[in-house]
């Protein structure tokens, strides 16, 4: 029985969207208010209706100067039908908030509907004290309190559907051990967009993020508290206490747009009944903080070249040969094994035997960052040079850390090693970079002085530069640069004396500006300011080079402005296709193509243009 109801519905359906293809109504617009008075501080919502059938192609809301914007723009669309004549109508609101007193204007908003420009009506508003109660024009005082409530309940719902988790490998650590914290995103909820608001400072703390190769978001289905959830890791990072005490990881905040289906009520309509309406909320979430206990190192037991490292390590040395000759190098490498600070060990200090020339060590990380921390080797190189032949001792390197899995300490030594320089080439002691040699270098220069190669300021006369050739010429080079410049201001004062022509000429180089402007917002991640921009370019673009006023830049006169000046018609729906989807991304995320691609086909479209007009 209900598979024989749905079947006639739906027939019913069909035949009701056949009929109602024959009867269109005109399109009408209006802006309206859901109260004409309110208080500073309380939201209240501005609605702009579309009546009849037609297709949006852009919506310019108008400024709102002394409120706050606290959502929108939340879509809504619905069907009716009444004996076969079908018309649809469509909504888009804000929730707004006033901050100020007085009585305000709120201009039209504009839009686009099958080519043609619609503007909406104005709507006034009186703003009281907040302290005051406002008036309801219908005498129900309960409804801003009803309004309230629905709000808080709505957003209760969404918060239990919507949440950001912090989750922290270890809350107790010694100062300088390792911790991993986790941000994850839980929804069972239609996202719409989303933008980052605050990351973490992580005061306290030296911070390392773990790197995922995977440029997309993967997604897991995960049983929370009772509820199923699809999860989502935002940001992993491993932190190592900087300090004791009592510290505190900071909450990462982001703002989404959420779909929310609005019930359809007591409706027969079998539109509403199968299709109802939605809308868009603006949501914000942040994570909670989270608490950690970070303890001081002991002082029983600290060894005397303890110098912070915390982790459980191994240490070895090498030297690339035992046997060598002076003013040869020899290589004397540290390497440091194991898991714990490691990024935030100090060099260390090995005493070499004074004749060895010693230069600052080159650093070699083979590390891996991961939940469990920070693992692998860093090897320290010195570079060592004996300047005098003899036999050579390099001491054992101590190298103390404090295991937190024992809480002690543990000293690592490495062994010695023995060098053997023999005597070098005749000639190569001739230079000696000790200390001492440097000394004896200066006192002699005071005795003796180097031969001069040159002949100072001595000229042969006659040879001077007064007089000659080259002076006249100089002379000359004055009054000439003088009538070039001349020329050149009176030709660039009668070039730029058309305005129209010097805007079509420079219409390329301000899309440029745009287009700039739209990759760095790409590579800050911000998608919604890079179509804003990647939209701007072109319409100043087409705007500047056909010198198209601004009431009149829609895409029918673009389309003919192109089509007079010879474009062709794969060029022009080119246009049309990344203007459309620029407009699109204003609402909703954009698939089946990437930012990259829609940054190509603008520059793209520009240059042709560019060679074709």
């Amino acid at each position: 029985m209900k598979h024989y109801i749905l079947s006639v519905l739906l027939l019913l359906t069909s035949a009701v969207f056949a009929a109602g293809t024959r009867h269109f109504q005109d399109i009408k617009v209006t802006a309206t208010l859901s109260r004409s008075q309110v208080a500073t501080g309380e939201p209240f919502e501005l609605i702009f209706s579309i009546s009849g059938n037609g297709n949006i192609e852009s919506f310019n809301p108008p400024a709102f100067n002394g409120f706050q914007v606290l959502g929108g723009p939340n879509q809504s669309s619905s069907f009716t039908s009444i004996n076969g004549r079908t018309t649809s109508s469509m909504s888009l609101s804000y929730d707004l908030m006033a901050v100020r007193e007085g009585e305000f204007t709120i201009g039209g908003a504009s839009l686009v509907i099958n080519g043609k420009t619609y503007k909406t009506n104005a709507v006034k508003l009186k703003v009281i004290k907040g302290s005051a109660v406002p008036q309801n024009p219908q005498g129900n005082t309960g409804g801003s309190r009803q309004q309230d409530q629905r709000v808080e309940g709505e957003a209760s719902n969404i918060s239990r559907r919507l949440f950001i988790r912090a989750v922290a490998s270890k809350n107790n650590v010694f100062q300088g051990e390792g911790l991993s914290v986790t941000y994850k995103l839980y929804t069972n909820i239609e996202l719409l967009d989303n933008a980052l608001d605050k990351l973490p400072d992580f005061n306290g703390f030296w911070s390392q993020e773990i790197k995922n190769n995977d440029p997309n978001v993967r997604w897991e289905t995960e049983t929370y508290q009772g509820s199923r959830y699809n999860v989502a890791v935002l940001k992993e990072m491993i932190l190592f206490p900087e300090r004791s005490g009592k510290l505190s990881l900071d909450p990462l905040a982001m703002t989404f747009l959420v779909r929310q289906p609005v019930a359809s009520g007591n409706s027969s309509d079998p539109f509403d009944m199968f299709f109802g309406s939605y809308k868009d909320v603006k949501y914000k979430i942040k994570s909670s903080p989270i608490n950690i206990n970070v303890r001081p190192l002991p002082e029983t037991g600290k060894p005397a070249g303890f110098e912070g490292a915390v982790g459980n390590f191994s240490i070895a040395a090498i030297v690339d040969k035992h046997a060598l000759k002076a003013n040869e190098a020899v290589n004397y490498t540290l390497k440091i094994t194991g898991s714990g600070n490691l990024k935030l060990l100090k060099a260390p200090t090995v005493n070499f035997p004074a004749d060895l020339e010693k230069y600052d060590p080159k650093l070699t990380d083979h590390l891996t960052e991961s939940l469990n921390g920070v693992s692998g080797s860093r090897e320290y190189s010195y570079l060592l040079i004996p300047r005098h032949e003899g036999n050579y001792t390099i001491e054992p390197y101590q190298f103390s850390y404090f295991n937190p899995a024992t809480q002690r300490y543990v000293t690592l030594s490495t062994g010695s090693f023995d060098l053997k320089v023999a005597k070098g080439a005749p000639g190569s002691n001739v230079t000696a970079y000790s200390s001492a040699n440097q000394q004896d270098i200066k006192m002699l220069a005071k005795d003796i002085s180097y031969i001069k190669t040159n002949t100072g300021g001595l000229y042969k006369k006659g040879s001077s530069f007064y007089g000659s050739l080259a002076y006249y010429l100089l002379l000359c080079v004055g009054p000439l640069l003088f009538v070039a410049a001349f020329a050149y201001r009176k030709r660039y004062r009668e070039n730029n004396r058309d305005q129209v022509a010097v805007k079509g000429r420079n219409a390329n180089k301000v899309a440029a500006r745009h287009l700039a402007n739209a990759k760095r917002q790409l590579q800050d991640g911000d998608k919604k300011l890079f179509y804003q921009d990647v939209y701007k370019g072109l319409y100043q673009y087409l705007s500047d080079k056909f010198n198209i006023a601004a009431a009149e830049l829609n895409k029918a006169h673009i389309r003919t402005q192109l089509r007079d000046r010879g474009i062709g018609e794969p060029l022009i729906k080119q246009l049309e296709e990344t203007l459309d989807l620029c407009e699109m991304a204003r609402y909703a995320p954009v698939t089946g193509i990437s930012e990259q691609e829609v940054f190509d086909k603008a520059k793209n479209t520009i240059n042709e243009i560019e060679t074709n007009a």
